[in-house]
């Protein structure tokens, strides 16, 4: 199932498909497309897969497309990842870790239960199809390596082999680069360049589990609190608790 919003045409070749979770680190990544590809060449994806906080990030997701006033928009629903299960995010029977950063997952498994399977591969599918039809010459991902729960699917190396898939999978005169221009920064320096880019930070959801207050104690709010610590700025959303100690 998907929603499109926006008139969509072959366009010039600076145009650029964005992921848009919603989180701080797309939202940066949102910024600094806008800022190489220009205002008007910017289309934002936002897929929904069953995950805990769905609602809550199709909102952020829509805050911060009005925010830049994107009208060329594609919402996707990947409703197969919550029969797949597997992960705390989509399996309500798999709780979701607090306090607890850096927790793996069953069995001494160094992958968080957080981590949903293979999941941005589905992600960039679609999001190579579309950029495809619409004439997009770049994809846009805020994945991070280092400083982040450490899933298999954010590795530099992972998307070097996805853009082969790309140029394999597509028409032979279609070029789409795979654009990850946060990868291998800290969260305090993409919290920075966001505010260098004046992103709207305070329209973003990072919790795993809070739809209306941030939990304050799942893995991506304290990743998200320590990032705003280091960088000395206050987090401008609301949470339910703050653990000790951070911003």
């Amino acid at each position: 199932m998907s929603e499109k919003h926006g008139h969509q045409t072959m366009s010039d070749q600076n145009k650029a498909v964005v992921l848009l979770s919603g989180g701080m680190d797309s939202c940066v990544c949102t910024a600094i497309a806008r800022e190489r590809h220009g205002a008007g060449n910017v289309a934002l994806l936002h897929a929904m897969y069953g995950q805990r906080t769905e609602k809550r990030e199709r909102q952020a997701f829509e805050e911060i497309a009005d925010f830049y006033g994107v009208q060329e928009r594609l919402v996707v629903k990947l409703e197969h990842f919550r029969a797949i299960g597997g992960s705390a995010l989509t399996d309500r029977g798999i709780p979701v870790p607090e306090n607890e950063l850096g927790a793996t997952g069953p069995g001494e498994n160094t992958i968080p239960v957080t981590y949903v399977p293979f999941r941005n591969a589905h992600f960039l599918s679609v999001g190579v199809s579309w950029a495809e039809a619409i004439g997009a010459r770049a994809i846009y991902i805020g994945a991070v390596a280092e400083d982040s729960s450490g899933y298999p699917d954010c590795r530099p190396e992972y998307y070097r082999v996805f853009q082969e898939l790309i140029r394999m999978g597509t028409k032979p005169e279609t070029e789409i680069e795979m654009v990850t221009p946060v990868i291998a920064m800290k969260k305090s320096e993409i919290i920075r360049r966001g505010r260098e880019l004046g992103a709207p930070l305070h329209l973003t959801w990072s919790c795993y589990q809070g739809e209306e207050l941030a939990c304050g104690k799942c893995d991506s709010c304290l990743l998200r609190l320590r990032a705003f610590g280091e960088a000395g700025i206050t987090d401008p959303i609301r949470y339910r608790q703050r653990a000790a100690g951070r911003a």
